[in-house]
């Protein structure tokens, strides 16, 4: 398992003072963590700051928006970069789920402080308050097209909003616990959900009715993703012609980050269990990098790669440090997680 270099502070505040000095540690599995430090002597003569790092560590590179250190010791680099652009003012407490639209014009976002608000995301300006959930709203995420928002609640209710003008227009009933995750189905005639109950279910939009119960676990389902298929892999037959209203599951398989260290798969038309894999904790998410390879994180911080084609072992397990694996998300040709660190 590879070391972790981390920045203890907002290093690109911290150094965008003269003298500012931002904490380092390096920690490798079954080894005292090592400390150290990171200051700025002023500015060069082209605007970068020229930054030099404590005994053991090294700063390789430093541009405006990152730095690249090295931990001599455990012989492992790290690039911090700078955020782009802060919005302070949108929440007054943790961000717990946020999306942001197809154009990428509007961000979406739920909080401990109990709110769900859409704001732009080229300067953070809030646009909309989203009013109706009893209860903490654990999860949102915006349709396809951008102007419709899903989500879900620990009232047990899913609810469709208009980001125009912040209506609720549809809201869903049937869950008997905490809504954990949402998923869409294409454009979004159909959605999924996740809950406490270990249930993952199936809604029409159109008639405001759930069309079906995918999974029923006996476990808390904590995320879900939806993907396409590998065309090897058998999905199973439906027991019953699926509902006319049903748009879009076909060839549609479904993933379930269970409570129960479990990560399984069902085949989201015919209902039938693909596979079964049991991870070292609870599962907290879980998405798709392509038609055959999956990615799970857990709540002691690994992170699974499976090919659904064959799960007895998995491709590889990442083990970054022991903080849970909150989030997951493709990007490129690898993929962006979230800890609780």
């Amino acid at each position: 398992m590879a070391a972790t270099l981390r920045i203890q502070s907002d290093w690109s505040r911290a150094l965008s003072r003269d003298e500012g000095e931002a904490w380092l540690s390096c920690r490798s599995p079954g080894k005292p963590t090592l400390y150290g430090s990171v200051t700025r002597r002023g500015l060069s003569s082209d605007g970068v700051p020229d930054i030099v790092a404590s005994e053991g560590f090294v700063v390789r590179e430093v541009t405006k928006k990152s730095i690249l250190i090295s931990c001599l010791h455990e012989n492992v680099s790290t690039k911090f970069l700078a955020p782009y652009t802060s919005f302070c003012r949108i929440h007054q407490k943790s961000i717990t789920c946020l999306d942001i639209s197809s154009g990428g014009g509007l961000g979406v976002s739920t909080s401990t402080d109990g709110t769900m608000k859409i704001w732009q995301a080229a300067n953070g300006e809030i646009r909309r308050l989203l009013e109706g959930h009893v209860y903490d709203v654990n999860c949102c995420r915006f349709f396809p097209s951008g102007l419709v928002v899903l989500s879900g609640g620990m009232d047990a209710q899913l609810k469709i909003w208009s980001a125009e003008d912040a209506s609720c227009v549809v809201t869903f009933k049937g869950h008997k616990g905490g809504v954990l995750d949402t998923a869409i189905v294409d454009r979004g005639r159909n959605v999924l959900s996740c809950s406490r109950d270990g249930t993952a279910r199936l809604w029409d939009c159109g008639k405001s009715a759930c069309l079906g119960v995918i999974a029923d676990c006996g476990s808390p389902i904590n995320g879900i993703a939806v993907g396409t298929a590998d065309d090897s892999l058998n999905l199973g037959t439906p027991e019953k012609p699926p509902s006319e209203r049903e748009v879009g599951t076909e060839g549609k398989i479904l993933l379930l980050a269970r409570e129960d260290k479990k990560l399984q798969g069902v085949g989201l038309q015919s209902r039938q269990p693909v596979f079964l894999f049991v991870g070292s904790d609870a599962f907290n998410c879980c998405t798709f990098l392509s038609s055959t390879y999956v990615l799970a994180g857990t709540q002691d911080g690994n992170i699974y790669q499976l090919d659904v084609r064959n799960t007895n072992a998995p491709i590889q397990v990442i083990h970054r440090s022991g903080a849970p694996v909150l989030s997951l998300l493709p990007y490129r040709d690898g993929f962006i997680a979230s800890q609780g660190n």
